[in-house]
């Protein structure tokens, strides 16, 4: 594996992309376990699995022991199947980070949206 690829040992987001057998977290949210370049093994809930470009990329927020984020810091990482096993790869260049930036922040803006709408439907 080179330095830039991850070690996805379990795939709990779409499984229709992948294949995988999937896992849920205590909560019932979709996680990964990660194993970063410096060895450190990060547990991270799957936020979303989304398109920018001509590219997949996943969305994680990484958890600490309790299973909590408390910074709201966010993992960004292009995705792909490989021989039916998901993949994970930084994203290196920074015109494609900033590409993948704006529609991760698309995607957040839309579900902030959707609830919205959703709750006035639940008021009227």
């Amino acid at each position: 594996m080179s330095e830039f690829e991850k070690d996805l040992t379990g795939c709990s987001g779409d499984c229709s992309c992948c294949g995988s057998d999937c896992e849920e977290g205590a909560d019932g949210a979709a996680t990964v376990t990660l194993t970063l370049d410096d060895g450190t093994v990060v547990e991270c809930a799957v936020l979303t699995i989304f398109p920018a470009g001509d590219k997949e990329y996943i969305a994680l927020l990484p958890l600490d022991e309790n299973g909590e984020n408390e910074d709201g810091e966010v993992y960004l990482y292009r995705f792909e199947t490989v021989d039916g096993q998901p993949s994970l790869s930084n994203i290196e260049d920074d015109d494609e980070y900033d590409l993948v930036a704006d529609a991760f922040d698309e995607y957040m803006d839309s579900q902030e949206f959707d609830q919205l709408v959703g709750e006035e439907n639940v008021e009227e």
